[in-house]
Formats: structure tokens, sequence, C-alpha cells
């Protein structure tokens, strides 16, 4: 009798935020599918749709290293921040690793304060380090400058007798910028970035209306001075406007950030021969099918035609997750247990591998 093949898992699943990094989720699964099925062949790709914990998924899948540049947080504070190289030696940069919601107290968030004045710090150092190709992850932001911040960074570092133009025709001349971005919103106006993105940031109506007419103005001003306006462009009001500097005097082009690192990790090719692809996140429902992780997961299997399992620390709507073609949909929780313990990071680990043990043994 031939030998039965072994059965090939791959693992892409985003952090449960607050408790499992992307990492952590997978070894999780990975040990119980490995006590389920012994020989079954288990591959992972830490996951970054291009925000928090971007910079580690794409090194990690990549086989690239970490680099630490002294900067500053949204408040001007110094801080020792991290950023990628991957060995083609393009650099990954993440804007929340400087200017980072996460690194401030909530009575700390002021965006009318709060400064991307790091992320050009961060930018400048690479570029000094000898880079010139840059993908940049927008999520997590506390700021709402329209990039201000960071342009002024990058003058000062680059150009620190000069001007923005003296920077852009010497020292970033031949640099070039993808944003890995899932937001499509414009810079301005009711869908923008400090009307949508302001209110979580510590913006207050009056706020709001102050921080969207200096993005207007500073759009009017640099469209007349480049000859084009990006502030309408999808995606110019990601992480508070730096999506619209990035685009307008930076040259960048935007992508979905799961796409982008799914090309860089080779993500087809791990799909190859693939039994099943196992994705995840803390909250599944309905959002999901709107360009979150699982969801780009899901389109790239489906082209290869690898059914692809929705695991969650909670699950609603799951007839529309199944709908939308989950082949599995699966909280992680045990009924009845307080969310409190299933949120500690020893129980959710634990939580994980029972539920890919119950699932692989269906193999």
């Amino acid at each position: 009798m031939a030998a039965t093949e072994p059965k090939k898992v791959v693992l892409a699943i985003d952090s449960l935020k607050g408790c499992l990094s992307s990492a952590e989720a997978e070894a999780a699964a990975a040990q119980g599918i490995a006590e389920a099925l012994p020989g079954a062949i288990v591959l992972t790709m830490p996951a970054s749709d291009g925000g928090e914990g971007m910079v580690g998924a794409f090194v990690a899948d990549t086989k690239g290293r970490l680099l630490t540049a002294h900067a500053h947080d949204a408040l001007m504070r110094p801080i020792d921040a991290t950023y990628g190289l991957m060995p083609d030696g393009t650099a990954v940069v993440e804007v929340a690793e400087a200017c980072g919601l996460a690194r401030l107290a909530p009575d700390e968030r002021n965006p009318l304060r709060a400064t991307s004045y790091g992320v050009g710090e961060l930018l400048a150092e690479a570029v000094e380090q000898g880079c010139h190709r840059f993908v940049v992850g927008l999520g997590g932001s506390a700021t709402s400058d329209a990039g201000l911040g960071m342009l002024r960074a990058l003058v000062d570092r680059l150009a620190p007798q000069g001007t923005l133009d003296d920077a852009l025709s010497g020292p970033l001349a031949h640099c070039s910028f993808t944003l890995a971005c899932d937001v499509t919103n414009p810079l301005c106006g009711p869908q923008g970035a400090a009307a949508v993105f302001g209110p979580q940031k510590g913006a207050t109506p009056a706020m709001v209306r102050q921080l969207d007419e200096r993005a207007r103005r500073f759009a009017q001003i640099a469209a007349r001075h480049y000859g084009h306006d990006c502030s309408t462009l999808p995606g110019a009001g990601a992480a508070g406007g730096l999506g619209y500097a990035f685009m307008q005097c930076l040259g960048a082009k935007a992508q979905m950030g799961a796409d982008l690192l799914f090309r860089l990790a080779h993500f087809d090719e791990m799909l190859r021969g693939a039994t099943v692809v196992v994705t995840g996140e803390g909250c599944a429902d309905r959002q999901t099918l709107m360009g979150k992780f699982p969801q780009r997961v899901l389109h790239a299997c489906r082209q290869q035609g690898v059914p692809v399992w929705l695991v969650a620390g909670h699950v609603a709507d799951a007839d529309d997750l199944r709908s939308a073609g989950f082949a599995q949909v699966v909280g992680i929780n045990p009924p009845g247990q307080p969310l409190a313990e299933s949120l500690r990071p020893d129980v959710a680990r634990a939580n994980l591998t029972a539920t890919l043990r119950r699932l692989a043994q269906r193999l």
C-alpha cells in the first residue's frame, strides 16, 4: 500500500490584540496541529496588514534583520525605535514605532500636539545607512499632522541648511516608497483623517475642525508648489495624513498591506500542495470581510483552491463569514469562560492549541 502523503497546513494568523502576537498565535496553533497530526508539514507566515507588528512580520518572513535608531515619540520624547532591513536592502518602517498611539497614556492623547517627526528620523537614519527602497506601514499613529512633522525631520537630518526641495533632489532623489495601507480615506472632509480617526486619538469636535482645516491649507499650498494634488487619493488620510505626505511629496504608492506581505513572503509558493490554511484574528465579524487580514488570506487561497479555516477569540456573524468562503469559522474560547481570563496570554495559547488540535483531527 502506498504511503499516505503528509498533510500540509499553512498558518497565517494575525495578532490577537492585547493578547498574542502573530508569531505567538501561530506557535500555539502549530502545537495543536502537531499533537493531532504528528507527521503534518506546518508552515508559518507571521502576519501583518501594515499595522502593529509589521516590521517583525516582514523581517521574519524575509529573513531580514532588525535595527534600532534614536528618534522621538509623538510628544517629542527621546526613544529607541526599531526598523527592519530585508535581504534585498529594502528598509521596513512602521510609523507606530515612532509616533504610535500605544506609546501614549490615554490622558496624553492630543493630535494638536502630536507630531510625526520621529517617522522622518527613522527614514533619515535608513537613508544615511544606504537604503533607497522603503516599505512603510501606516497603522496605529497618534498623529493628525498630515505628515508635516515627518517632512520637517527629513529636512533637519538630510538638508539641515536647506529646504524640503533640497532633501528631495539630494539624499531622497533615488528613494522609492511603498505604503502598506488598508485605509482608503482621503486627507480632508467628512471621511478624512481628522473626522474619521481624530476622535480615537483624543480629538474633540473642535479639534477635528481645526485639524481638518490645517490639513486642507497644507494640501492647497503643496498642490500649488508641486503642480499636483494627492489629497483626494485613497489612503491619503491614513495615519493622520502621513499617507498624503508620502504620496504628495515623496511619490509613494499605496498597496494593501497584506497583499504586499504575501508577495514579499512568496505566499503563493507556500500554498502549493497545502491541505488547508488557518487564519485568524482577535474578533471575527462582518468587518473581517472589509479588507482585513483574514479576508485577504481567503482571497489569495481562493485563487489556488485551498480551503481556509478562520479562528478567533470572539466570533459574530458566523453565517456571513461562512457564506464568504471560510470552510470553518471557530471561536477558540470555551463557553462561559470570562473575557478577562480568555485575554490572558497563557489561556489564549492553551485555547488556540486545543482548538487546532480538534480541527486537525478532521483532516
